[in-house]
């Protein structure tokens, strides 16, 4: 018997449940489909968000064949023939198939170069789904060919609905005397993912034995706790696992840092999806505290890339070792955040003249660079002078954290700016 999942897969727009940014009245992407003419697409997103069962979707709609590839286990020559199987499905009138590549982002660039000159003919719509930012993982000439449509986790209330139709209308669930109490445990289990949702209500309803069964928190969490082997089968907790690597190199306890690092490796994680976290965290976790840190993370990614497994696992525990025990600011991001913020509130506020560029004779004129003062003119490569526009001049956006390395740049700021860095 198929999996929940997969008895309760959409087959139709109408029944998909979420992302109406993308698919609802009106939407881009709903818009594209409704006209007949899709591009090729990429559909970036965490996992179980429905980017296999829209692709599906879209390829049914629009009554396309329907070629998938798995870049797992696909090599060039897989694609190659899927691309020749393609080209004989398209004849007389029949608009060209849909070729979806799940995972796209573990593609080599010489395997997605073997998809370029598909694509560009018109020989298939591509459909890539990514759980990885696209820009760093599809290379850019095929980026250029597709769009991208970025997909949200589920919101509570469309995790609700799945629960309660999959309870009313799967051929099995419903033949069983089954309801729902509560549902926060099955949210919390499930992280916004409706295929971990599934496998987690499809493990409990397995204990009911044709008798009254009334889903609770307790219950779901005894269960699952009980049977968490079959729960994680698959690697279901990949977000669950990276997250618990952060956040213990944020808490700075390198034993369960390396831990959950070992975690990762062992259950077959790309290593560049680590690296690429840890160089995250150095900015996000330690930033000013300590600067090296971001050296070390990014000179472990590089290193990563060359070197590759199994060696790698001992560049990585050396840059999470490294992450864990150093000292902690996240001066840095909450500045970003904050001036992100600002910027947004304010809009696009003038540039003072003093700063602005006078490359022209009329610039000059309208004062453009006037009274600016070159700093290495003065003693100590430093002089008093208004770089903010006057709406937000008095704002500070970093605060740098206590530590000992950022307590040498608030004394700096103190001795240079006086009051205006007064903190």
């Amino acid at each position: 018997m198929p999996p929940l999942a997969e008895r309760m897969r959409p087959k139709t727009l109408d029944t998909y449940i979420g992302q109406k940014h993308l698919i609802g009245p009106n939407a881009v992407l709903r818009q594209a489909i409704d006209s007949g003419r899709i591009p090729s697409f990429i559909l970036w997103g965490p996992p179980g968000v429905g980017k296999t069962t829209l692709a599906g979707i879209v390829a049914n709609t629009l009554e396309r064949p329907f070629f998938t590839l798995s870049a797992i286990n696909a090599g060039v020559k897989d694609i190659r023939e899927m691309i020749e199987k393609a080209r004989k499905s398209s004849f007389f009138d029949r608009p060209n198939p849909v070729l979806f590549i799940d995972e796209i982002h573990r593609f080599s660039k010489s395997q997605q170069d073997s998809l370029l000159g598909a694509v560009e003919k018109g020989i298939v719509t591509l459909i890539g789904a990514t759980t990885e930012n696209p820009s760093f993982e599809v290379i850019p000439a095929l980026l250029s060919r597709a769009q991208i449509y970025v997909l949200n986790h589920l919101e509570k209330s469309e995790l609700i609905q799945l629960v309660d139709e999959a309870i009313a209308q799967d051929e099995y669930l419903k033949k069983q005397n089954i309801s729902v109490q509560e549902y926060d445990a099955l949210l919390q289990y499930s992280g916004g993912d409706a295929r971990k949702l599934y496998n987690t209500l499809e493990l409990v309803a397995n204990f009911s034995e044709g008798n009254e069964m009334i889903i609770t928190n307790e219950l779901v969490k005894n269960l699952v706790q009980k049977n968490i082997v079959v729960y994680d089968k698959g690697g279901e907790h990949h977000y669950d696992i990276a997250s618990a690597l952060i956040k213990s190199i944020r808490g700075s306890d390198p034993n369960a840092a390396v831990y959950y690092l070992a975690r990762m490796l062992v259950g077959g994680e790309d290593i560049k999806f680590i690296a690429r976290r840890l160089v995250i965290s150095a900015s996000e976790d330690i930033g000013m505290a300590n600067p090296n840190a971001l050296l070390m993370a990014t000179t472990a990614f590089q290193a990563c890339q060359v070197i590759g497994m199994p060696e790698a696992r001992i560049i990585l525990s050396q840059a999470v070792i490294y992450l864990a025990t150093s000292a902690k600011s996240n001066a840095s991001y909450v500045a970003i955040n904050e001036a992100m913020t600002r910027v947004r509130e304010t809009g696009a506020l003038s540039v003072p003249l003093h700063l602005r560029n006078a490359p022209t004779k009329l610039m000059k004129d309208l004062n453009y660079g006037k009274n600016y003062q070159y700093a290495h003119n003065h003693e100590g490569n430093f002089v008093t002078q208004e770089f903010l526009p006057d709406e937000v001049k008095e704002t500070k956006f970093y605060d740098p954290g206590n530590n000992p390395a950022e307590g040498k740049v608030r004394e700096k700021l103190r001795r240079e700016w006086k009051e205006k860095y007064g903190y």
